[in-house]
């Protein structure tokens, strides 16, 4: 069943398109991964499914519900939440707070209740303080909940982003470079922490360059070249065709479109 229907999606910067008619389709329950050579769009694609950027034209429908055109955090409110390539979290929290942050946007209590502590309020806490620390214990981060952020390695924190993100219950977890800066230990931690969502039943888009992570966790994978959809398929169909090859392998140059994008970012 889709979860995510996009059609005809487009998008440009300075008259250089960096996404041109894009078409996908996202199933529920499974690992879909984005892929394709610097300069390809993913970014631009991935800021647009989260509502960071507003596409020139096209559709974005969660369950039907079009999203398209509407803030970001229209976006989160109707159950897609994202990490990032560059870290985005709270380094003069705890890894608890981190978490916790994120439950709020399911949380609905009255500025009365806040300024009363009502009994309520404070159930409601409770609840939010123990789903955070099971979610910190399912990406692999138990034991943390007091250690504040920026005491944390690199790829502590990568989870933590994820563990927060997981917070607002979310129906589609965009990845943006999950595996982005880490070792091999830590890449496989990220392998495997992907593996127990996917198994859990969450709906995972990933944007990654790590092709070994990729291959291993993907259901389906799309690739973009010069922010055009190039082919989709399992990774095997993928990985396989001429085209891809080219893609990755080929002496073309950096799309103009990338250095749009990041002047815009």
């Amino acid at each position: 069943m889709t979860l995510l229907a996009v059609n005809g999606l487009c998008k440009s910067f300075g008259g250089l398109k960096a996404i041109a008619d894009v078409d996908l389709r996202f199933e529920r329950g499974a690992v879909h991964s984005i892929i394709g050579p610097n300069g390809a769009g993913k970014t631009s694609l991935i800021n647009m499914l989260s509502g960071i950027y507003r596409p020139d034209t096209g559709s974005i429908a969660l369950e039907g519900r079009e999203l398209a055109g509407q803030p970001a955090h229209r976006f989160a409110a109707a159950g897609i939440a994202r990490t990032f390539q560059n870290l985005q979290v709270f380094f003069n929290m705890t890894a608890l707070e981190n978490v916790m942050t994120g439950r709020h946007l399911r949380e609905r209590h009255s500025l009365t209740a806040a300024l009363l502590r009502t009994p309520a309020l404070q159930r409601g806490e409770a609840e939010s303080r123990q789903a955070a620390r099971e979610l910190l214990r399912l990406v692999g981060l138990c034991g943390q909940e007091d250690t504040r952020a920026d005491a944390m390695p690199y790829g502590a924190l990568k989870r933590l982003e994820i563990a927060r993100a997981l917070a607002t219950e979310p129906r589609l977890l965009l990845l943006d470079e999950p595996a982005a800066g880490l070792n091999a230990t830590e890449a496989r931690e990220i392998d495997a922490l992907i593996h127990r969502l996917a198994q859990g039943g969450t709906t995972i888009v990933l944007v990654e360059h790590n092709m070994a992570l990729v291959m291993g966790v993907s259901d389906h994978v799309v690739v973009l070249d010069h922010g055009r959809k190039l082919t989709e398929g399992t990774p095997q169909q993928v990985s396989s065709h001429p085209d891809v090859i080219e893609a990755y392998l080929g002496n073309a140059e950096p799309a103009a479109a990338n250095e749009a994008e990041a002047a815009h970012a």
